[in-house]
C-alpha cells in the first residue's frame, strides 16, 4: 500500500474553546495543506464567538512536557507560534527551538505575534512584548503581524499609510534572510492587501476582499498555512502566496457558529483556482495597465532561440514560425542592425519574432514582440510597449513571479526550467512536467516550456499543455539544423495536449532547499 507522506508541523499556541481560532484553526489549516499537525498548548481560553472570558496559561512543566513528548517522536519540519501566554513561556519555546535546530538542523519558524484577540482582549503585557523583540522575532523565518501588532512590535505609531507599513516591515526584518508579512486583515476596503518583504520578492499582495462577517481565525490560519507550505519545501515568498490563496478560499467557505463571527474554513483545492492568485506589485494600488495584445497565433509550436539575424533567416527558411532573438554583449549599433534585419525577415515570413531584453531597440525597429525576464520589469517601459502594440512574453519560475506577471497581462508566460539545463546560470531547480502541466491548466494565457528540452522530451512537454516548446542547443548545435527542425516539428505536431489528467494540488517547490533560504540556521 502506498502511504502518502505528510510533513510534521508544530503549532505552539493557545486553545480556543469556541473552535474558531488558536490551536483549533491551526490544525485545520495544516491539514488543508497536506501536513500532519502536532500541538503544544500554551494557554487555555474560555471564549466563544463573541468574547474571551478567561485565559489561563499552562504550567512551565506542562509546556516542557508537551515539547519533550513531540520531540522524541514527531520532530517538526516547521514550527508556527501563536499566543504564548507570558514571557516565561516564550523563553521556554526559544530554548526548545534552539535545541531542535541543534538536533535536526535548521527548520522554518513562523511567528504569528498574537498580542490581542480580535474581540480586543489583550494577550501580551510589556514583558512579553520585550521578550518577542529580543528573543523570538530574531529567530523567526517569517513574521505575520497585522498592522496593529506590527506597529506595537516595532515601537511605531499606528500605521496609517502604505509608506508606514513598508517602513515598519523593514524595521521588523531582523536579518536579510527573514520574511515579514504585514497583513491587512484588520483593515477595511475592497481589497485585501498584505505587504510582503522577503529575500525573494517584495511588494503588495492584493486580492478582492471576501464580503463575509465570518473571518475568525484568519490570522492563525494564514500563519499556519505558511508553516505548512515551508514544510513542503516552498521558499518563503511562495509559501506566503499559497497561504493567502488558502485563506481566500477559507473566507469564501466560512460559516456561522454562534452569534458572533464564525470561523474561516480552509480546505484542499485552494491552489486550483486562478482567481485565488493574488496580484503582486510594488504599489498597494497600482495604476491600471493596458493589456498586451494577444498572439497572432497562440499555438506557438517550435520556439527556437537564436543569437543572430543569420540564424533567424536560417530557421525561418526551415519552417520555424516562432523565434526569439537573444543577443548578449554587442554594441548598440550592432544590436540595432541585427534586430532590424531579423524584424524584416520575420515579417516577410509571417513569423512571430520576440526580441530578448532589448525592448527599446525592439520598439524603435517595429518588432512584433519582446521577451523579458522578471529582473527587467523595473527598467522596461511597459505602458509604452503595450500602447505600441508589441506582444510581451515573460519568464516565470515561481508563484511570486506568476503573481507579479498577471497584473501586467502579458501575451504569454514561459515556464521553466522544465528540465535541467546548462544554457543559462540560474538558481531554479528543474520544474518538471508536474509544474508545467499545473501552470498550463491553471492559467488562461499561453504557457511555453523552456529549459533542458530536446528531441527526447518535447513531446511530453507538448502533452503537458505547452503552447510552445523553446529550444536553443538542440537546433543551433545540431550537425544538420534543418533536418533537426523537421523532426522536432513533426514530434510537436504529433503530440497533442493531454488535459484529461486531474489538476495537481499545487506546483512543486521552485528552489532547491527552498525553505532554508529564509531560515536563520
Amino acid at each position: 500500500m502506498n502511504i502518502p507522506y505528510r510533513p510534521i508541523v508544530w503549532t505552539i499556541a493557545g486553545s480556543d474553546s469556541g473552535g474558531g481560532a488558536g490551536i483549533q484553526a491551526d490544525l485545520r489549516a495544516i491539514d488543508a495543506l497536506h501536513c500532519h499537525g502536532a500541538s503544544v498548548i500554551t494557554a487555555l481560553t474560555a471564549q466563544n464567538s463573541t468574547s474571551v472570558q478567561r485565559v489561563e496559561a499552562v504550567s512551565p512543566t506542562m509546556l516542557n512536557a508537551q515539547c519533550q513528548a513531540l520531540a522524541a517522536d514527531l520532530p517538526p519540519r516547521a514550527i508556527k507560534t501563536g499566543m504564548l501566554g507570558n514571557a516565561a513561556h516564550l523563553m521556554h519555546i526559544v530554548e526548545w527551538i534552539e535545541r531542535l535546530r541543534q538536533q535536526h538542523g535548521a527548520h522554518p519558524l513562523v511567528v504569528d505575534p498574537v498580542l490581542a484577540a480580535s474581540s480586543g482582549h489583550s494577550f501580551a503585557d510589556d514583558a512579553l512584548l520585550q521578550a518577542y523583540q529580543t528573543h523570538l522575532l530574531p529567530a523567526a523565518c517569517v513574521l505575520t503581524p497585522n498592522r496593529q501588532e506590527a506597529a506595537r512590535l516595532a515601537g511605531m505609531p499606528p500605521l496609517h499609510t502604505d509608506h508606514d507599513v513598508e517602513a515598519c516591515a523593514r524595521r521588523l526584518q531582523y536579518h536579510p534572510q527573514q520574511t515579514v508579512v504585514i497583513t491587512g486583515g484588520d483593515c477595511t476596503g475592497s481589497q485585501s492587501q498584505d505587504y510582503l518583504l522577503s529575500p525573494q520578492a517584495q511588494g503588495w499582495l492584493n486580492l478582492p476582499r471576501v464580503d463575509t462577517p465570518h473571518s475568525h481565525g484568519s490570522g492563525c490560519s494564514f500563519a499556519s498555512a505558511i508553516a505548512a507550505a515551508l514544510a513542503h519545501g516552498h521558499p518563503a515568498a511562495d509559501a506566503v502566496i499559497l497561504a493567502k490563496m488558502a485563506v481566500q478560499q477559507g473566507l469564501q467557505h466560512s460559516y456561522a457558529a454562534g452569534s458572533g463571527r464564525g470561523p474561516v474554513h480552509l480546505s484542499p483545492g485552494f491552489a486550483q483556482h486562478p482567481g485565488h492568485l493574488p496580484a503582486l506589485s510594488l504599489q498597494a494600488t497600482p495604476a491600471p495597465m493596458q493589456a498586451f495584445p494577444r498572439l497572432s497565433n497562440p499555438d506557438l509550436g517550435l520556439y527556437v532561440i537564436v543569437d543572430s539575424a543569420d540564424w533567424v533567416a536560417r530557421v525561418l527558411r526551415a519552417g520555424v514560425r516562432t523565434v526569439q532573438l537573444r543577443i548578449k554583449n554587442q554594441s548598440t549599433e550592432r544590436l540595432r542592425s541585427e534586430i532590424r534585419t531579423s524584424v524584416q525577415l520575420a515579417a516577410a515570413a509571417g513569423a512571430q519574432l520576440f526580441i530578448n531584453d532589448h525592448w527599446q531597440l525592439a520598439l524603435e525597429e517595429g518588432a512584433y514582440g519582446v521577451h523579458l525576464g522578471q529582473e527587467d520589469l523595473m527598467q522596461a517601459d511597459l505602458p509604452r510597449l503595450a500602447a505600441a502594440g508589441l506582444r510581451l512574453g515573460l519568464s516565470s519560475h515561481s508563484y511570486w513571479e506568476v503573481c507579479r506577471a498577471l497584473p501586467i497581462q502579458p501575451s504569454y508566460l514561459a515556464c521553466g526550467p522544465v528540465f535541467p539545463t546548462t544554457s543559462k546560470q540560474m538558481p531554479w531547480q528543474a520544474q518538471g512536467l508536474h509544474n508545467l502541466y499545473y501552470w498550463c491548466q491553471l492559467l488562461s494565457l499561453p504557457v511555453i516550456a523552456v529549459g533542458g528540452l530536446d528531441s527526447s522530451n518535447i513531446a511530453a512537454a507538448r502533452q503537458a499543455g505547452a503552447a510552445g516548446v523553446a529550444l536553443i542547443r538542440a537546433v543551433t548545435e545540431s550537425r544538420d539544423p534543418e533536418a533537426t527542425i523537421q523532426r522536432l516539428q513533426q514530434a510537436i505536431q504529433t503530440a497533442q495536449p493531454d488535459m484529461q489528467q486531474p489538476l495537481p494540488a499545487w506546483a512543486n517547490p521552485c528552489l532547491p532547499g527552498g525553505n532554508t533560504l529564509s531560515a536563520r540556521g
